[in-house]
């Protein structure tokens, strides 16, 4: 059985037909991918089968023996009224139609409806019961100002206020599988997005990354559907794609911006339909997985100029995430340098620098057009060339006063700060610090030693005979 679509309640089938219900299940399964499915052949029984189970859904027959579907109706939506139920009846009659809608019903159908438009209904209901039970987990977000699963968002290293609401919106969401669209700048962690909402739905399958910019229209085809076996020259057996790999799971699309007009249409098609053929078959494959796109160019624009189509682009954005960049998160600085400290430190083998005291300002002036991918990169390069017990500063003045010559002359002026030191790491000794003091004063003289000897108020041969034994 196929994992459900909609995993946070079922759907209850009430019909005295066993037939109907038979055949409707196994439409609901093989077409639509529902497997929560819940029968009710005895109206009598069907409030205790909805007070025992997440039902969220009701199809209701409207002509059944003991309890007929009008009063029924009548009792889910008095006693349960955040259920939508859709009456399916074989009576092809406005006005009892029209009854049903007044008593509350969300939809009613003829059973010789045509099998594609009844599905279509169906999920349109699911999808509104999605954003109900989406709104009713936001609004419990918002009031309680907490989070639910903390531990999801462990790997994010953030104090910033923003992104904890996008925290919580992506908890309110974490039932639906509807598309989810993910935007920001380059370097601000939409993969790490991406991962979270993949942890917070709980699905079983995995997460599948794909990063579709530059992809030609076969290879996009050939990576996401598969093919078959003699599909095109050198198919010499067949390839599930990765749709198909990702079943239960979230399939994640990286760069979407760059996608062609032609893929677009491809994709839109998979999100419309909910099927996809691999190459060279006639036998539709179900889409069995969320799907979560990511991109850093702004799609608006990219509408207006007609380089991306304007129905994918609201089909992807049923769920929208804008991650703000890391100047607008000038309080993760200090964290997110400390962190990358830790790490480098460790990946090379060295202990962890002493944090001049200047760096953090520097840091906060800067707009860093590479958000964090930008910041790692730059801490990463400090600490290969790290020498001493303060972390050298040459590094990041080259990129970041090159960037912004104006960051130089604050950079100069803050240059006589004390270095302070972190807590959690042990006092320097008396030798230590001398050595710091030395190694500050020569910098400043530029490696003249006369000059250094005056700055520290120590005499030349005092100073050369401390430089001698560092040395050796």
């Amino acid at each position: 059985m196929q994992k459900n679509l909609y995993p946070q309640f079922g759907i209850l089938l009430v019909d005295d037909e066993e037939a109907f219900l038979r055949s409707m299940s196994i439409a609901l399964e093989r077409k639509a991918g529902f497997s929560h499915l819940y029968h009710c052949q005895d109206s009598r029984n069907a409030m205790s089968m909805i007070a025992e189970h997440p039902i969220g859904i009701v199809l209701l027959d409207m002509t059944m023996p003991h309890i007929s579907g009008d009063k029924l109706l009548q009792k889910i939506v008095t006693e349960y009224p955040d259920i939508n139920v859709i009456v399916i009846s074989g009576l092809n009659q406005l006005e009892i139609a029209l009854d049903c809608i007044r008593l509350g019903a969300f939809d009613y159908y003829v059973k010789t409806t045509e099998e594609r438009r009844l599905i279509e209904g169906i999920k349109r209901a699911v999808r509104m019961q999605e954003m109900h039970v989406e709104n009713q987990a936001l609004r419990r977000h918002v009031l309680t100002n907490t989070l639910e699963q903390p531990n999801v968002f462990a790997s994010i290293i953030t104090q910033d206020k923003g992104m904890h609401a996008v925290f919580q919106y992506l908890e309110s969401i974490a039932s639906s599988q509807q598309p989810v669209l993910i935007t920001g700048e380059s370097g601000v962690g939409k993969e790490q997005i991406a991962q979270a909402i993949h942890d917070l739905s709980n699905n079983t399958g995995p997460l599948v990354s794909v990063n579709v910019a530059g992809l030609d229209d076969n290879v996009f085809s050939d990576t996401l559907f598969g093919h078959r076996r003699g599909a095109f020259t050198g198919a010499d057996s067949a390839r599930p794609g990765m749709i198909e790999q990702a079943t239960g799971g979230t399939l994640f699309l990286d760069e979407i911006g760059d996608l062609s007009p032609t893929s677009q249409v491809k994709l839109l098609r998979l999100l419309q339909e909910g099927e996809y053929y691999p190459l060279g078959s006639d036998r539709p494959k179900l889409l069995r997985a969320r799907v979560v796109a990511a991109t850093h160019q702004n799609l608006t624009d990219k509408q207006a100029s007609g380089a991306f189509r304007k129905d994918l682009y609201y089909r992807l954005k049923i769920h929208h995430v804008e991650i703000p960049p890391l100047r607008r998160r000038v309080n993760d600085l200090p964290l997110l340098l400390d962190f990358f400290l830790t790490q480098a430190a460790e990946e090379m083998g060295k202990n962890k620098p002493t944090i001049p005291k200047e760096l953090p300002v520097l840091l906060a002036n800067y707009q860093w057009p590479g958000n964090i991918r930008e910041l790692k990169a730059l801490v990463y390069d400090a600490v290969s060339r790290h020498q001493s017990k303060v972390l050298s500063m040459e590094t990041f003045r080259h990129v970041l006063t090159k960037e912004n010559p104006s960051l130089l002359q604050a950079n100069l002026e803050n240059s006589n700060a004390r270095v302070f030191f972190p807590a959690e790491q042990p006092l320097p000794s008396m030798q230590e610090i001398t050595d710091l003091l030395v190694e500050e004063a020569m910098k400043r003289a530029q490696g003249n030693q006369s000059l250094a000897s005056r700055l520290i108020g120590v005499s030349q041969p005092a100073l050369s005979k401390r430089l001698n034994k560092k040395i050796s």
